[in-house]
């Protein structure tokens, strides 16, 4: 076995720095995993069960090469040469990220597949090269058996602490004011300069292919983002809780321009036209029902903000009536305001908070109705707005007769109707009347699509008729065949909603 070589105070400092750094990558890598793959595969618990398996397991991968390295060639220069490597793998990631994921998206496999292959293809082998650093610094700065169990813990504590810094960084200051792409060049780039720091640079062929390839990586994607801003009006935004994409497209009824807002690589969230107010979303007019299951409304609540489109259709046609807003993310209420004509109003109430948290601490009998019009990815409702202990709440802060009125997505029957089952029968649990409305009527009810249930807190017998001829068509959608049942309601403890819409979701692709 070769002994490691003593290496110098300034050396042990460099060596020390590029422990504590690299620990603090690999976690600002793992996170940023998240936002790179969402606009084609989504950011669901699938994707982050990915992300984090297939890194520890690539970096596990990397402690034992990188330790049966280090004792045959215990050189600082090879560790330098791996962390270059490692920014080249970062690199690649950065120039074919795009290509190698609409591929992924493209396959006819379920999304834990694609979330897995992703993972693998773009994160494992830079993950395996980081994975050396601990192990070879251990054996570099070990020069006796007395102080290994020191030196061993202090590698480690400055690792982990690297990791707890990279950790809050990401989060913090690197997602919502750099975004996922520019810190993927920071990672790169951060990674040669470690390289730089251990050792000299040398120039080699492996080396200039790895540094083109980082120049190429930023210039495509550059030159991307700067096409399609200016061909579709493409802003790429990184918030504190998604990766938000809006650009203009044409409605395809119409024929007319419309600007849309999306944080799911398969649906849209909202959408508005350019060149007027009138609704772009079917869905959208369903919520217009509380003038039928509550004609005297005068205080509502909207859970969800997104673009803010039924909000300013609200404030507009009900001129007296007051609605508050919870939205979770302040960068999306920004962008509704940017890109989505949201003004401030007087009538208008809005709330930055979890849409749960507000529920829980709302006053009882406050509302006269509720919207909900809140998702996350895979057109997946968050599971904590699902659940029979947030359908209590919803009760509770509704007046005596008050509605709630709720957009979700699912198959009505079938394998992909497993949420709307689950939620249905999480409802009737709470609400003496229970209605189901297709939004479509030309979809199967196989299909995964919009739905809406209203929900009325009123125990008398509820009219479906009404002489208004809007309403009255919307009444007509009603779904008058049996829901399926069966499978348990949703609670706080047990929701797989996620579980439930990938499944609608992987058979719409098949």
């Amino acid at each position: 076995m070769t002994e490691p070589l003593p290496i110098s105070s300034k050396a042990g400092y460099a060596l020390e720095l590029t422990v504590f750094a690299c620990g603090a990558l690999v976690m600002i890598y793992e996170i940023i995993g998240s936002r790179i793959v969402s606009p084609f595969i989504g950011t669901s618990t699938y994707v982050w069960t990915s992300l984090i398996g297939v890194i520890l397991a690539a970096l596990s991968l990397g402690y034992w090469l990188g330790g049966r390295l280090a004792d045959r060639r215990p050189d600082i220069r090879i560790l330098a040469s791996v962390i270059f490597l490692a920014g080249g793998g970062v690199s690649v990631t950065i120039l074919f990220k795009d290509i190698v994921l609409s591929f992924i998206a493209a396959g006819n496999v379920g999304l834990e597949i694609k979330s897995v292959i992703a993972a693998i293809l773009l994160f494992a082998p830079a993950s395996i090269l980081l994975g050396f650093v601990t192990p070879f610094a251990v054996k570099l700065k070990t020069l006796s058996l007395d102080d290994t169990g020191k030196m061993v813990g202090r590698i480690y504590a400055l690792s982990t602490i690297g990791s707890i810094v990279g950790t809050f960084a990401a989060g913090f200051i690197l997602i919502p004011f750099a975004g996922s792409t520019r810190t993927l060049y920071l990672i790169a780039g951060t990674l040669f300069f470690l390289s730089l720091l251990l050792a000299p640079f040398a120039i080699s062929r492996a080396n200039t292919a790895i540094i083109t390839i980082f120049a190429f990586g930023i210039g495509a994607n550059e030159l991307s983002a700067l096409y399609l801003r200016q061909s579709t009006g493409l802003h790429d935004i990184d918030t504190e809780y998604s990766r938000v994409q809006v650009f203009q497209t044409v409605e395809p009824k119409s024929g007319r321009k419309i600007q849309v807002l999306k944080i799911d690589p398969f649906f849209v969230q909202s959408a508005v036209y350019l060149d007027g107010n009138e609704i772009v979303f079917d869905y959208i007019r369903y919520y217009h029902l509380v003038k039928h299951f509550k004609p005297d409304h005068t205080r509502s609540l909207m859970i969800g903000g997104a673009g803010y489109t039924f909000p300013r259709d609200f404030l507009a046609k009900y001129g007296e009536s007051r609605i508050d807003v919870v939205e979770i993310d302040p960068k999306m209420t920004d962008i509704a305001t940017r890109f989505f004509r949201l003004e401030s109003d007087p009538r208008m109430t809005i709330v930055h908070q979890d849409g749960r948290v507000f529920l829980n601490h709302a006053d009882s009998e406050k509302y006269d109705a509720v919207f909900m019009d809140a998702f996350g990815s895979l057109f997946s409702v968050p599971y904590q707005l699902t659940t029979v202990e947030a359908v209590r709440h919803i009760s509770r802060i509704l007046k005596d007769d008050g509605v709630v009125i709720f957009n979700l997505g699912s198959a009505i029957t079938g394998e992909g109707s497993r949420f709307l089952q689950a939620e249905f029968a999480t409802y009737k649990a709470i609400f003496p009347n229970v209605y189901l409305f297709k939004v479509n009527s030309d979809y199967t009810d196989e299909s995964l699509q919009n739905l809406v249930i209203v929900a009325s807190k009123s125990t008398d017998k509820i009219s479906l008729n009404n002489s208004d001829p809007d309403l009255a068509h919307l009444l007509s959608h009603i779904y008058s065949k049996e829901i399926p049942a069966g499978l348990p309601i949703l609670t706080d403890d047990l929701a797989p909603v996620e579980h439930y819409n990938s499944i609608a979701q992987n058979l719409t692709n098949q």
